[in-house]
């Protein structure tokens, strides 16, 4: 049975929420929008709050326009967020679950984890003993782990860097991070980080009124009324039209589940899990979707945009054009014009959907490209109780005592997680304790615009180990079925060499070691 959390105070420690910058007037602003679209000129905010008759036709304007859903007028006003104490879990399930926002987000593979960052839900006295005696378990797994597989991480940056010496601090720092980006895997979901988090207007009135949602509604609901409060602080306004939260019980998703999983203790995580995974196997991520005539209609597009008939322009040459980096030189650009560019957009047409299976910290990344999007899961309809669930880094597997001390941290803390429920404590609650190793399983589609940025850039040996994996699998299950796209999917460090630009490698001081450029796909493979 779905339960809604029960009645509390917050989370502790309490995150922090500032208000960072803002436009200015927003409120104004955003009725300035409307009105000029009516108007011979442009109309300031200014103008809007001028005198009394001016804000009384304002507020008349705001109100019907919001009644209307002509919400693009709050689109304009932006607000930059400073977020601190938040939970991992909360970012991944609320703020990073949809494609409107910006973050920048301290890394947990690059920046230690210390021992009393996380979030603890109000729990009672027996409940927060477990709770807190598993977090420490795995914090010192953290950092037992960091020590493990740290001869395994040097060895290999040996075999990479013969030159180096590995006792210079930038090395020692390098071969450090390696050693954290594996181990961060126990880390429970509870995790806090820090980040700028920036939304326009009416992402934060989306945000208030689906605040309450699985995983994690409590954190959520707290977070998003200190970012109304802070708002509302410069511009009251603003958010007075802003409509009340959706209750928990009211919500799609929770009906949905009250008469999926009814009667059922365990739900039917178990058997779904079975049967994505057998449907899964052997991939990471599965190619299960696909426009079968994708190559013929990019071609076409090509065509279309020069204006060009089939036989001054053929299909390959026309995919060539668009795709090969010695001919279409925004594919090397930084700035990634792909997305404005009027040729490299025929790349809109061809669309792919991968079954995937990531752990929450890889799928962390993979959420971030926001325009490949994805179906992302209740975390407690895949929670099967008395059946630990995990993601084993490579590193992890090529270090024995390292694999050993994994497995017993991932005991522990299913063990813990089911006293919680066995006493009661609702799921939003005892699954803040899941690792950042627990697996995401959810379908991902998207365009080759967007998938061909993700590919490019995740295909870099630097790129976290899973996603770099998964983006392998689907570039090689893609070049299978259209070679002509398929083999232009390669590593940033490619197109680059294509495109005459040097340095090949754009990653300076973090480059991998290896000469990427030179190999096909098929033939990638690393360990650190």
């Amino acid at each position: 049975m779905i339960m809604p959390h029960a009645p509390c105070l917050t989370v502790t420690p309490e995150p922090v929420v500032r208000l960072e910058n803002y436009f200015q007037e927003p409120y104004n602003l955003a009725v300035a929008t409307a009105r000029t679209c009516y108007s011979s000129r442009v109309i300031s905010p200014g103008d809007v709050g001028r005198d009394e008759q001016a804000r009384e036709q304002r507020d008349r304007i705001a109100e019907s326009t919001y009644k209307a859903g002509h919400h693009t007028t709050i689109q304009h006003p932006t607000f930059q967020f400073v977020l601190e104490k938040v939970s991992r879990q909360f970012i991944w399930s609320f703020l990073h679950a949809h494609p409107f926002y910006n973050s920048e987000q301290v890394s947990q593979r690059f920046v230690e984890v210390k021992p009393e960052h996380f979030t603890i839900p109000p729990l009672e006295d027996a409940a927060r003993a477990i709770y807190l005696k598993a977090v420490r378990a795995q914090m010192d797994a953290y950092h037992g782990l960091c020590e493990l597989v740290e001869p395994t991480v040097r060895a290999e940056y040996r075999r990479l860097f013969g030159a180096r010496d590995l006792e210079d601090k930038r090395w020692r720092s390098a071969i450090k991070k390696r050693c954290q980006e594996v181990a961060r895997y126990v880390l429970p979901v509870a995790t806090h980080a820090h980040l700028y988090h920036t939304i326009s207007g009416i992402t934060l009135h989306r945000y208030r009124r689906l605040c309450q949602q699985f995983d994690a509604p409590l954190e959520q609901r707290f977070v998003v009324q200190r970012m109304v409060d802070e708002v509302c602080k410069v511009d009251p306004k603003f958010m007075a039209l802003a409509e009340d939260p959706i209750p928990l019980e009211k919500t799609l998703e929770y009906q949905a589940l009250q008469s999926l999983h009814a009667g059922s203790a365990n739900g039917t995580g178990s058997r779904f899990v079975d049967a994505f995974d057998r449907e899964l196997d052997p991939y990471t991520s599965k190619l299960v979707d696909y426009k079968v005539h994708a190559q013929e209609t990019m071609a076409q597009a090509v065509r279309s945009v020069l204006g060009v008939p089939p036989g001054q322009l053929s299909d390959q040459q026309a995919i060539d054009l668009v795709l090969n980096p010695a001919r279409n030189p925004y594919l090397s650009d930084t700035l990634t014009l792909t997305t404005v560019s009027k040729l490299s957009r025929a790349m809109a047409h061809p669309h792919f959907t991968f079954k995937k299976k990531l752990s929450h910290t890889a799928d962390s990344q993979d959420q971030r490209h926001r325009m490949v999007p994805a179906s992302r899961p209740i975390l407690q309809t895949h929670f099967v109780a008395d059946r630990p669930d995990y993601v084993v880094p490579a590193l992890i597997h090529a270090t024995p005592e390292a694999l050993a001390a994994y497995g017993e941290v991932m005991a522990t803390v299913w063990r813990a997680i089911t006293q919680l429920l066995e006493l009661g404590v609702s799921h939003e609650f005892a699954l803040y304790l899941l690792p950042n190793a627990f697996p995401i399983r959810f379908e991902e589609s998207g365009d080759l615009l967007h998938f061909h940025h993700k590919w490019v850039q995740r295909l870099c040996y630097t790129a976290q180990e899973e996603i770099w994996n998964s983006c392998r699998e689907e570039v090689l299950q893609v070049t299978e079925r259209f070679p002509e796209i398929g083999r232009h999917l390669q590593a940033p460090c490619w197109p680059r060499s294509q495109a005459g630009i040097r340095p090949y490698c754009p990653e300076g001081d973090r480059f991998c070691g290896v000469a990427v450029w030179k190999l096909p796909v098929a033939e990638y493979q690393r360990l650190i």
